[in-house]
């Protein structure tokens, strides 16, 4: 078959091309950003791997992350810094049950540091972290970010206009302040940097505290809740029938 009687026969309806397959889908897609900056020296940095490592392991995580009606999510993990340097240590995973969790916990303990040091770009950060969810290869109701650091923005792109962009795209950004250098870093996350339905700020006094922090944010980020009971039902209850 000449390619003039191919297009003319696929103009006809006469052969289709091979349909692409659809997207898989899950209950949300959360990219964890984690700070590399020179303010994150070696230790530092390892307990942020360790403490998400453990996280993956945690019985209470997996019932989150499969708490949804499609019971899975897609997680990725980024290192941020400089306004150039980001690099995802962590590439798309698809978490299906507790398996998959463990499988991504054994990546993290083995991904290494892949920027040591630079500056805090947070807007720059938050603008690759927005990319990565709206390019994923994966469909999700729910697209969150999760940017873990210990200091506020001090060079690089604006961040105002990145959170509002995030937002109106409807991407809702939570924050893990880690306050050992910076103690009002909390409230700047809070004003400056979470938004979107439900979105919270969580509080860790050293990296420390990282591991606990870190469990208890995805487990709250994760979680679907139950649905409430119509309010005729409760009245019903109320009046003992």
């Amino acid at each position: 078959m000449t390619r003039l009687t191919w297009l003319f026969a696929l103009s006809c309806g006469l052969l289709t091309l091979p349909a692409r397959a659809a997207p898989p889908e899950v209950d949300a897609l959360l990219v964890l950003a984690i700070d590399s900056s020179s303010s994150v020296d070696r230790a530092e940095f390892a307990l942020q791997m360790e403490g998400l490592a453990a996280a993956f392991r945690d019985a209470e995580v997996h019932a989150a992350l499969t708490s949804g009606p499609k019971h899975s999510i897609a997680v990725a993990l980024m290192e941020w810094s400089d306004p150039n340097w980001q690099r995802v240590g962590v590439p798309w995973r698809i978490l299906r049950n507790a398996g998959d969790a463990l499988k991504l916990a054994d990546e993290i303990d083995t991904t290494p540091r892949l920027i040591d040091g630079g500056g805090t770009a947070l807007g720059n950060a938050l603008s690759v972290a927005v990319r990565m969810i709206q390019t994923a290869p994966i469909k999700a109701d729910r697209k969150i970010i999760d940017i873990s650091g210990d200091g506020a923005q001090n060079l690089g792109r604006a961040l105002a206009p990145v959170r509002t962009a995030a937002l109106t795209a409807g991407i809702i950004l939570n924050g893990l302040a880690i306050v050992n250098e910076e103690p009002d870093l909390e409230d700047y996350y809070r004003n400056a940097l979470i938004g979107g339905p439900e979105s919270f700020v969580l509080r860790a006094a050293n990296y420390e505290d990282f591991t606990q922090a870190i469990r208890q944010k995805l487990i709250r980020e994760l979680s679907v809740p139950i649905a409430k009971a119509p309010q005729r039902f409760l009245n019903l209850a109320a009046l003992g029938h």
